[in-house]
């Protein structure tokens, strides 16, 4: 779900938005592009650098919009995975930790927040729907 790009375009971003082209180099060093489009509006591109890359279980990368806004400033992302030990008779569980930073305002804090918290959202409804 985090390195495959086939998988990434199914979750990424908030409710309503698509990924219609997705361009990933997952290696240290390596670039990526997304041209992502909101429910109502013009497409609008998102690019990066990969620091590091531990595939399945790791991605640190630099997002950089591409129409930058007055607010936003390089950040680092670090995606990962984790084991949450025994679901019971289900076997174990999988937890997906984020952090990022920093951020100029609470502004682009809540716009950040929103959109992984919308994305995960996604992330679940994929999983579950695979069950």
């Amino acid at each position: 779900m985090l390195t495959d790009s086939t998988e990434l375009v199914k979750w990424w971003g908030p409710q309503g938005f698509t990924i219609p082209a997705a361009e990933l180099n997952l290696a240290e060093g390596g670039r990526y592009h997304f041209r992502m489009r909101p429910p109502d509006g013009e497409p609008f591109h998102l690019s990066g650098e990969f620091l590091k890359i531990d595939p399945p279980w790791r991605m640190v990368y630099t997002p950089r919009w591409e129409e930058p806004t007055p607010d936003d400033r390089e950040t680092v992302v670090d995606l990962s995975l984790g084991s949450t030990g025994s679901l019971g008779s289900t076997g174990t569980g999988t937890r997906l930790m984020l952090s990022q930073g920093p951020v100029l305002t609470e502004e682009r804090l809540d716009f950040y927040r929103n959109g992984w918290t919308e994305s995960f959202e996604k992330v679940q409804a994929v999983l579950d729907s695979r069950i």
